[in-house]
């Protein structure tokens, strides 16, 4: 059974992308009585957390895994970087979290879980997993709506000092423990990043209105040695024009 620290293990400096969440997993990780993922992070858990994190064996039912959550107020959570990642996001945003895991209770309760899962349910998925949230000049937003990756990044690159991006899907932070070029987040545009704000944000008209634009995270300046040179933005297969 790995303990966070040993999930994390390898990290001695934290990229940029875990910076925001570096103070908050140090607590989680600092926790040595604590072997369990749920264990170090319900000891990190404060009263705004609508949850606690419980061993898997506890759903070992038929019913949903987001109407289990919604229903017990109980996360499973496995001991791995997938769920350390999951819990870390319910400790950081937790209004936010707990509206997707409502909005994905109701329509199961709604429409049910055979057949597909409806856009609303993949929307919600694509952010709860996958999510970036960018705050930024308005020539940058502009830019990445048309896939306008040379201004995005090069002429305009010394606008991303006024920009601020945070990374919100576990599955995201998941995957770049393993960092390649090709990893790409769904961006959610936000004027505000506090949680009450996120949360509110978070309404079917808007998740299902294709709000969500393409951007391969280690291109963003700072985030990765290579991109240094405009070269690396020449790479169609990651840069791609938009269809």
């Amino acid at each position: 059974m790995p303990s966070p620290a040993q999930l994390l293990a390898g990290i001695h400096r934290p990229p940029p992308w875990l910076l925001p969440h570096w103070h908050l997993l140090e607590r989680v990780i600092s926790d040595s009585t604590s072997q369990s993922v749920a264990a170090a992070l319900n000891s990190a858990r404060t009263e705004p957390v609508p949850v606690r994190f419980v061993d898997p064996s506890a759903h070992l039912t038929s019913e949903a895994y987001e109407a289990f959550i919604a229903r017990t107020a109980t996360v499973p959570t496995r001991d791995n970087q997938h769920d350390l990642f999951n819990g870390l996001l319910w400790l950081t945003y937790p209004q936010t979290k707990r509206r997707l895991n409502l909005l994905q209770a109701q329509e199961i309760e709604l429409r049910g879980t055979p057949g597909p899962r409806g856009p609303l349910r993949d929307a919600l998925t694509l952010f709860d997993e996958n999510a970036a949230l960018l705050k930024a000049p308005v020539e940058l937003i502009d830019s990445l709506r048309r896939r306008d990756w040379q201004r995005l990044f090069v002429s305009d690159r010394s606008l991303w000092q006024q920009a601020r991006v945070s990374l919100f899907g576990h599955a995201l932070l998941e995957k770049l423990m393993q960092p390649r070029k090709a990893i790409t987040a769904h961006v959610w545009v936000v004027d505000d990043m506090t949680d009450e704000t996120l949360a509110s944000s978070l309404t079917p008209e808007r998740l299902t209105d294709r709000p969500f634009l393409p951007l391969p995270v280690l291109g963003i300046p700072g985030w990765w040695p290579d991109n240094e040179g405009p070269a690396f933005y020449d790479d169609p297969e990651v840069f791609r024009q938009r269809r």
